[in-house]
């Protein structure tokens, strides 16, 4: 502290229509847009600063982190200038701006934050011509739920100055404390660089056996793991624990080098994208294969041969399995979540080990009550995303760790664990189609007119031929969830189609950004007889997939010949 006070400044601005959270209190847009259009950044920092109490605001304590996408140390400056004009009293920001999104949940809760800023865009591309995003996690480490969202939105729409503090430089690079004395603030304001590993990797350790864990990926018979970080956050974290605490080789990691374009390539761990890992994998050298998108809570899990372990399934068998981990069995199981869409495979565990399931809409967010509550103690998405109660998020690296004990403890591969896990509880085959890019009226129409079809009587007791198939409509609706903790409504959350033998189609619009639309089809059946589980799911599921494109003429209204993306 250093010098006359930094002046803090109230700067005039003009509020955006668009700034409405999509969920998780969470802005993406297009980097260029938060470049060139005038404040924009700091109008949404303002309004998400100021939906925080002034009483609770004033001297308090938030994370701030990224995931090295471009405009994130700009984007950084201008967060910490601002949080120390509006009064916050102590920023924890990981080293270089550097943390992953399960690590600042972590450390929300190990320090009792009032909530966490998170640079992201999560799968979306980077760099100057990709996409930016703020994310707020509010006390718990968890996702803003939607009064929050909607409190940011209110705000924006109203806004006409912001303040800040446009002299106040901070040195990410050095880890420790630096303070600032501010005009007319009576205490400095302070800046904590901490480590972005140490805190998170520090909770792992209470939870799984690290020395088992150790045990497969060292010595002779070891456990060959191929690692992919994807050129994201997970880089650092990949290094540290799997690598230099676990004992993986060194070379078992790769793109662990965070990028702002993610080496000009989508950090989205699937089949369609994590190319480099898929290949690797296919050459049966490595017996065990993950990757993570860029702010590292989603992942992707393959063996040998490049035996893809689909997320739903992934989920179900990390369920079935949890007597594995050391955590789950001091603190037992109290219930699963599940979003809507993602596969009912996990029901069959929970039914089994007589539990509950709680069937939720698509977000994060939705999960935290559960957890807070003391009803669920894990949950997941269809979208690569697992998690449990440690945290208020979802979590890739978690997983992963959670897989390789697994591994460990049954001494099976990844393939065997998955087969075994089939033979017991029946397969779900599944699939998900993703149509992107979309004009958002054309998204709208189709939806409202596939609502207005299915809800319709006429509909109800239908059948469809396809093939050999025949299926019979047994229930429509617009899913609605109702939180069990506070009786929240959450209305229009995706159009269902259960048929008679229990396969399901599903139709939803992503809601992570404004600016293109994203429609997903769902497509799910179960064969219980294991002499049927060898069959490729698109085929399994193609007369699904006939009766989805029938019913909502996506490719007719649209003028696409396919989905963008399948998985």
């Amino acid at each position: 502290m250093e010098g006359s006070p930094i002046p803090v400044l109230t700067v005039q601005t003009a509020p955006y229509e668009d700034q409405k959270p999509t969920g998780g209190g969470g802005l993406r847009r297009p980097t260029g847009l938060f470049e060139s259009q005038r404040n924009y950044l700091p109008n949404f920092v303002q309004s998400l600063l100021s939906s925080i109490d002034l009483r609770d605001r004033q001297g308090c304590t938030m994370v701030v982190g990224s995931d090295g996408r471009y405009f994130s140390r700009t984007a950084t400056e201008i967060v910490v200038q601002m949080a120390a004009a509006n009064g916050i009293g102590r920023l924890v920001i990981g080293q270089n701006g550097i943390l992953s999104t399960p690590a600042v949940s972590c450390i929300i809760r190990k320090i009792k934050a009032a909530g966490g800023i998170i640079l992201t865009a999560s799968h979306s591309p980077g760099g100057p011509g990709g996409e930016f995003g703020v994310k707020f996690n509010v006390s718990n480490g968890g996702p803003a739920p939607d009064a929050v969202s909607d409190k940011i939105y209110q705000i924006s729409k109203t806004l006409e100055e912001y303040a800040i503090c446009p002299d106040l430089r901070v040195d990410l690079s050095r880890l420790g404390r630096q303070e600032f004395d501010l005009e007319n603030k009576f205490k400095p304001f302070r800046v904590e660089i901490v480590d972005s590993v140490d805190i998170y990797l520090n909770l792992l350790r209470t939870i799984f056996d690290f020395n088992m864990i150790r045990s497969l990926l060292t010595g002779p018979n070891q456990l060959k793991i191929r690692i992919d970080a994807m050129n994201g956050v997970m880089g650092p974290y990949v290094r540290r624990i799997l690598c230099d605490e676990l004992g993986a080789p060194a070379n078992s990691a790769i793109n662990c080098i965070p990028l702002e374009d993610f080496g000009g390539q989508l950090p989205d761990p699937n089949l369609t994208y994590a190319t480099t890992l898929l290949e690797a994998m296919k050459g049966g050298e490595y017996g065990f294969g993950a990757a993570f998108d860029a702010d590292g809570d989603r992942y992707m899990i393959l063996g040998q041969n490049g035996f893809f372990v689909n997320p739903s399934d992934s989920l179900a068998i990390i369920a079935a399995n949890l007597s594995c981990i050391p955590y789950f069995r001091q603190m037992g199981v109290r219930g699963f979540g599940r979003s809507m869409p993602t596969s009912t495979a996990l029901d069959r565990v929970a039914k089994s080990l007589k539990v509950p399931v709680y069937e939720t809409p698509t977000g994060w967010r939705f999960f935290s009550n559960l957890m807070d509550s003391g009803r669920c103690s894990l949950c997941g998405e269809e979208s690569f995303g697992t998690g449990s109660d440690h945290i208020r998020e979802k979590d890739g690296l978690w997983a992963v760790l959670v897989w390789l004990s697994i591994i460990a403890a049954r001494k099976q591969s990844v393939e065997e664990i998955v087969r075994d896990h089939w033979t017991k509880f029946g397969r779900h085959y599944y699939c998900r189609f993703d149509y992107e890019a979309l004009e958002p009226r054309t998204a709208y129409f189709i939806m409202r007119d596939l609502e207005a079809l299915i809800i319709g009587k006429s509909f109800s007791n239908q059948q469809f031929a396809v093939g050999n198939n025949v299926y019979r409509v047994e229930k429509t609706d617009s899913f609605e969830y109702v939180d069990p903790v506070d009786g929240t409504v959450t209305k229009r959350q995706g159009l269902r189609i259960i048929f008679s033998d229990a396969s399901r189609l599903i139709f939803r619009l992503s809601a992570s950004s404004s600016v293109r639309a994203t429609l997903r089809i769902y497509a799910e059946s179960y064969e219980k007889d294991p002499s049927k589980h060898d069959k490729e799911s698109q085929a399994v599921l193609s007369p699904l997939i006939a009766i989805a494109l029938k019913i909502s003429q996506i490719h007719e209204r649209t003028g696409r010949k396919g989905p963008t993306v399948i998985t």
